[in-house]
């Protein structure tokens, strides 16, 4: 998964037809966790562009976007934020993938 790497990179990667941004933290357990199952997932949906964003490196962000707890997950399109996967509680594998499904009808 390739990282964040500034506010410019943001503005350009969200203007794609399908970005999801993962928003974590090395501290975070259930972000280590959902790791191993990542790559796997990005290649079943591999028609989304998928960027790590690190919380601590981009907590102005996070507090724009509203993403107070993570792992997290937002996906746009064109600009435009078209659904997420916000909230303090572990994901299963299973959860993310149903997420990303979705997204893609949205």
């Amino acid at each position: 998964m390739k990282e964040l790497t500034s506010i410019e990179h943001y503005h350009d990667v969200i203007g794609g037809e399908g970005t999801v941004l993962m928003f974590s933290a090395g501290w975070c357990p259930d972000c280590v966790v959902i790791e191993p199952v990542l790559p796997e997932l990005e290649e079943k949906h591999s028609d989304l562009a998928f960027y790590k964003v690190n919380r601590d490196d981009f907590i102005e962000l996070c507090q724009e976007l509203e993403v107070f707890g993570i792992p997290s997950f937002l996906v746009f399109k064109n600009g435009k934020e078209v659904h997420r996967f916000v909230s303090k509680d572990r994901k299963t594998k299973e959860e993310i993938d149903a997420f990303l499904s979705e997204a893609k009808e949205k």
